[in-house]
């Protein structure tokens, strides 16, 4: 059983995964980014793999990548920060990401890599569940990667079930067909989230894009198993000294 299993066998309800960015604010605050959240009471981490056209991230992760890029970031480097990652880390750290620059890495050794660095899921936005079922999906499994693919309001039924019987760890509900950091009517997701919570999918949902507060993490929790929050962190870490407090603050604010 992986790691994000284990979670949710044990936590049904109100969990919390962050994202953040690799290699931002500065080149080195990874591992110490990971380390305020697993003090500070997330859940899950979904560490973002910063690429130049990240389709499904608005202008705020997009900026964070951007400068994360230019700080230095790329997942040779990633790969190098994350050697001792299960030293101090037990969270369930996610990478998500886009295809291109894990082409370019070779998508096997990447595979290899993440799972040798104790990364427990893959999110790649533009990997095609055609692609996912006839090349790498068995690439994943043999390194014992989860995998997780997103759904969205538009998402058909029959497809809700084939993707989340491919999914493994949990499924990705995206709140709305838009790219995150838009601000969400969460009555108006709720029925979409009822109705996914009727088809007794097999893997738990954590609801993101839109989520950036209490209010908004409650709300997200009343229909799925938990949520996730990116945008309004990477906000909140943009030139701050101590990223520990910073992050300790953040989190008060929302659990």
């Amino acid at each position: 059983m992986s790691r994000i299993q284990e979670l949710f066998q044990k936590k049904k309800s109100k969990v919390l995964n962050v994202y953040c960015t690799a290699g931002y604010p500065e080149l080195n605050s990874t591992v110490t980014i990971l380390k305020a959240l697993q003090e500070s009471g997330a859940d899950l981490v979904e560490l973002g793999m910063p690429y130049s056209d990240p389709l499904a991230d608005g202008p705020v992760i997009q900026a964070s990548s951007t400068r994360a890029l230019e700080n230095g970031m790329n997942l040779s480097v990633l790969f190098e920060q994350l050697k001792d990652l299960r030293k101090e880390i037990h969270l369930p750290v996610i990478l998500m990401g886009y295809m291109n620059p894990i082409l370019q890495y070779g998508f096997e050794e990447f595979c290899k890599t993440a799972a040798a660095v104790g990364v427990d899921g893959l999110i790649l936005p533009d990997l095609p569940e055609y692609e996912f079922e006839t090349e790498y999906g068995a690439i994943i499994k043999k390194y014992g990667l989860d995998f997780i693919f997103l759904v969205t309001p538009e998402t058909s039924d029959e497809r809700v079930h084939k993707l989340d019987e491919l999914s493994s760890g949990f499924l990705y509900a995206v709140s709305s067909s838009a790219t995150t950091g838009k601000d969400k009517d969460f009555n108006a997701v709720e029925g979409y989230l009822q109705n996914l919570q009727t088809k007794k999918l097999k893997n738990p949902i954590l609801v993101g894009f839109g989520i950036k507060d209490k209010e908004t993490f409650q709300s997200a929790c009343k229909y799925a198993n938990g949520a996730i929050i990116g945008t309004a962190f990477i906000k909140a870490l943009d030139g701050v000294e101590d990223i520990q407090l910073t992050t300790k603050k953040f989190l008060q604010n929302i659990i």
